[in-house]
């Protein structure tokens, strides 16, 4: 046989078998022993993954992020105010008070209260720091609320006191990463982000979710506090400014009209438009996306963020002042951007690290006149939300990234030349009110000097899961697929405090 014969046969051989495989009962059975280990791999897999088939997918669509969406289930609030006191305000000289505390003044810390705990600042035994502060009860809850905050202590009916909020993170920026974005470490999304995420807006003109600054410097984590994480660019919050342009940049510039402005974001999109093309990339629609929608804010977001125009009257009732930088005017921003449908609006104020090194950051003086500054705007917000039937729509959340020590700070074992607290991660207050939220209740108790919680003990975690299940969302399936895993804002922990849901 010639050598073409030979390779003629073994092509119709190897045709000859490969037709007994299609047809063999011994092949088939062959052949599929691992098919079956497979199939039933397979279903594993399947049974594996369940937990990930039953998370909330968002219906997301690049080319309109921020359109509303529908929650889980029905909600009780549509949007949220968060007011963070970054540097962490002292509970013992506001909420939680403590009169065994006041007979312990200026005596040795007992060794039981430091031996294996760690401060930021405090070393070896320090001395007792008593309330700073006169206390009273009000409303017919009976809260107590110091002489700090009279004006919020009018209104404590409205509110609901969570007393025993603990942490694990002693230093401000992990601490303050851990309250908004559910890490104490950088690139998770923020809570504004996950919830503009998962309902979107009610106004396309302008962001989803706002951000606004007082105090003279940013919070300790910086803008990560507000950032996207892992999400689509477009849910970051927006940082806007209370004086001066809202958004810098958003008028036009000299010698272009709004008609030019329009050509050139129309060309821009253009191109992107042909990127998305070539590239299938989805944050390239998101980025057309937020071309158009700062073209439309030139004219949306002036007008909202103008305080000017509202009535003397709440002038008076917030406190602002017209043309600076401050926290009212924010608070009252707070309330225009709400009532015109923004989703989420965050508000950092700065100043509240009462360590006792200085004046400004000792806890009897700096930190009354921190006390003044918020209070009587804050009780503004509640009362105006309510007054314009907003308050049942709109969760108003208050609060720290922890607590105070019992005692007072002696930094490095030396003792501070103003009276201050150290960090204290075991013990701090948070309020909320109105969205769903009861009122008048005070929930969670710590001990007889404020230093352990002894019931109602709850996390960061469980602040996020209540304020999502507020918005219409089970937290535990709440996700966001990154890096082959779901993600959740409450990672693996959290429960939704029931105390307070009304």
């Amino acid at each position: 046989m010639t050598q073409k014969e030979l390779h003629t046969q073994q092509l119709i051989d190897e045709a000859n078998e490969a037709q007994w495989r299609q047809h063999t009962r011994r092949h088939f059975l062959k052949e599929c022993a691992m098919g079956f280990g497979g199939l039933a791999l397979g279903s594993l897999l399947q049974a594996c993954g369940s937990s990930i088939n039953n998370s909330y997918n968002i219906a997301f669509d690049p080319a309109h992020p921020l359109a509303p969406k529908l929650p889980m289930f029905p909600a009780r609030a549509k949007n949220v105010i968060y007011l963070h006191m970054a540097g962490a305000p002292s509970q013992l000289e506001l909420f939680d008070y403590k009169p065994e505390l006041m007979k312990l003044d200026g005596q040795l810390c007992p060794p039981s209260l430091v031996e294996g705990k760690r401060f930021a600042f405090i070393r070896g035994i320090p001395k007792m720091l008593g309330p700073q502060a006169k206390f009273a009860q009000y409303g017919q809850s009976g809260a107590w609320v110091s002489d700090h905050m009279p004006h919020l202590a009018s209104i404590v009916d409205e509110l609901s006191f969570l007393k025993a909020c603990t942490t694990d993170q002693f230093n401000h920026a992990p601490a303050q990463l851990l309250v908004h974005t559910g890490s104490p470490r950088l690139g998770r999304p923020s809570i504004g982000s996950w919830v503009t995420y998962g309902l979107g807006t009610e106004n396309q003109n302008l962001p989803g979710f706002v951000v606004l600054t007082s105090g003279g410097k940013f919070p300790d984590a910086g803008k990560s506090v507000w950032g996207s994480g892992f999400l689509p660019s477009v849910y970051q919050g927006v940082q806007c400014r209370s004086v001066g342009d809202p958004v810098l940049f958003i008028k036009d510039p000299d010698g272009m009209n709004r008609d030019l402005r329009k050509a050139s974001i129309d060309a821009i999109n253009k191109v992107n438009e042909e990127e998305y093309k070539e590239y299938n990339d989805p944050e390239i629609l998101s980025r057309i996306s937020q071309y158009e929608m700062a073209y439309r804010m030139q004219i949306a977001a002036p007008d909202v963020m103008n305080i000017n125009d509202e009535p003397q009257y709440i002038h008076e009732m917030y406190g602002t002042k017209p043309g600076e930088a401050c926290f009212a005017n924010n608070i009252l921003l707070a309330r225009k951007l709400v009532e015109k449908g923004v989703r989420f609006v965050q508000l950092f104020d700065w100043g509240w690290d009462s360590h006792g090194t200085d004046a400004n950051l000792a806890i009897d003086i700096g930190f009354i006149n921190k006390c003044r500054q918020v209070d009587k705007c804050i009780t503004a917000l509640i009362l105006d939300l309510k007054q314009r039937g907003l308050l049942e729509d709109t969760l108003v959340i208050w609060g720290g990234e922890f607590g105070r020590t019992p005692m007072m700070e002696n930094r490095e074992g030396k003792q501070n030349p103003f009276k201050g607290r150290d960090h204290h991660v075991d013990a701090f207050t948070i309020w909320m009110a109105g969205g769903g939220i009861k009122k008048g209740v005070v929930y969670g108790e710590t001990d007889e000097i404020g230093y352990y919680p002894v019931s109602g003990k709850v996390t960061a975690f469980d602040i996020q899961a209540t304020i999502l299940n507020q918005l219409g969302f089970n937290h535990e399936k709440f996700t966001y697929q990154f890096q082959g895993r779901p993600f959740r804002l409450t990672d693996v922990s959290g429960k939704v405090i029931q105390e307070i849901v009304a």
